[in-house]
């Protein structure tokens, strides 16, 4: 049998050690084995991307594994791409590209600072210069790209949640000019018919306490971070430009949005293009300042066992877990409980990075999505409703409630409408 070329050795036909024969196979000592055999083609390819450069930095620890919350239904995590990639695998043709949702997990705890919110989204634009993008997602980006919003709905039909809202809201696209408050909507809280709910909560609260806003009606356009991430940048370019003139043209003190999304892509983003920093509050840290006013409001009860979920880009993207959890407390009745997996260690509800638009692909390679997992530990801690803060999640994680046969024993409520409903009860 011939020797393989990992099992090279030597050893002593004689050999005596402390006057103990240790003579032929005793002493046999194995040769290292040198990792010299991969073909490095498809992981160079990735390293030469601006932007994507960490990936080879990975000396596959695994830190990252146990924290990534798409392995938790399946097999992935950064460490295993880098696998992948050694062992030849062209990640700008494959699934795995598009299962990241860039939830942030996996940088927090990695020693190399892997960061895969760079990383995908520098491979997702070469892939889609390629023509290699998924057929649900293509569909979102040409209808932000006609439309100026994911669900390829008019930019007149923007504001029609307000049709039948009987409270002032001053529309800037047809009165233009200063407010203490520029409200960015949002495209869910806009047109989907639970986001329009959230929506209108917002202008009854937002009434109460006295506050001058305005929002930019059918001149708002999706805040393109989600876009972003998926690769297109070119979209994402076009759309901070956009936005930034309806911002310049509307002088405001405070640029207060509804989607976590839109405060990383204001905060973090728009500013390295358009060289002007914004004064953007999520709407929870907004509201929480005016905490001690929405107390001596808050006249009805609120007796349900509840549960809030974390927003990837308000928590671990942005480090706030604490507004939310201020309004949620504040709340008469209220009995309140963490997951098992919360703030920094927060489960991902899969909407991120594109994951929004990316259930059919998603599916062919997870056991469950993301969300049915995180209302499952909702069930599992006692909730009877569970709270969410971002306009992706209600609508998720409503389907993943009757995908797990849970319906009537989970609601899913934004915090603005238990505020709202405790206000105005």
């Amino acid at each position: 049998m011939s020797e393989h070329k990992y099992q090279r050795h030597v050893e002593k036909d004689h050999a005596i050690i402390d006057g103990i024969d240790v003579s032929g196979i005793w002493n046999r000592m194995w040769e290292p084995r040198e990792i010299t055999d991969f073909d490095f083609t498809n992981l160079n390819k990735v390293l030469d991307l601006s932007g994507a450069e960490s990936m080879g930095w990975c000396y596959q620890c695994a830190q990252c594994i146990g924290v990534c919350p798409v392995d938790n239904v399946g097999s992935y995590g950064p460490r295993k791409l880098y696998r992948k990639l050694q062992n030849g695998m062209d990640l700008f043709t494959h699934s795995d590209l598009w299962l990241c949702t860039t939830c942030n997990n996996c940088l927090r705890v990695c020693p190399k600072e892997v960061d895969m919110m760079k990383i995908m989204p520098a491979v997702r634009e070469q892939a889609i210069l390629e023509g290699n993008v998924p057929g649900e997602l293509q569909e979102m980006l040409q209808n932000v790209a006609e439309y100026g919003n994911p669900m390829g709905e008019s930019a007149r039909k923007r504001i029609r949640w307000m049709k039948n809202l009987d409270e002032p809201v001053r529309d800037l696209s047809k009165e233009p000019g200063e407010v203490d408050v520029l409200w960015y909507v949002s495209d869910y809280f806009s047109y989907h018919p639970r986001g329009n709910d959230a929506a209108q909560a917002m202008v009854r609260v937002f009434n109460r306490l006295g506050i001058d806003f305005g929002i930019l009606g059918r001149e708002e356009k999706c805040d393109g971070d989600s876009q972003r991430l998926c690769g297109e940048s070119g979209l994402f370019e076009e759309l901070v430009e956009h936005n930034h003139a309806m911002f310049e043209k509307n002088p405001h003190e405070r640029l207060v949005v509804s989607d976590p999304h839109a405060y990383n892509a204001f905060k973090n983003h728009y500013p390295e293009l358009t060289g002007s920093e914004y004064p953007v509050q999520h709407y929870t840290q907004f509201l929480a300042e005016h905490i001690d006013q929405l107390k001596e409001m808050l006249t009805g009860r609120f007796e349900r066992k509840v549960t809030f979920h974390d927003p990837c880009y308000l928590g671990r993207h942005n480090g706030e877990y604490e507004a939310p959890r201020t309004l949620i407390e504040a709340i008469p009745g209220i009995e309140f409980m963490e997951m098992y997996r919360c703030k920094q260690q927060g489960y991902c509800c899969g909407g991120g990075g594109g994951g929004m638009w990316l259930d059919g692909l998603t599916g062919e390679h997870t056991s469950e999505r993301l969300s049915e997992n995180r209302v499952r530990e909702a069930i599992m801690v006692g909730a009877e409703v569970l709270v969410v803060c971002c306009p992706y999640e209600v609508s998720r994680f409503e389907d993943a409630v009757k995908s797990t046969d849970n319906e009537g024993a989970l609601e899913v409520m934004d915090i603005i409408e238990i505020i709202d409903m405790c206000i105005n009860n």
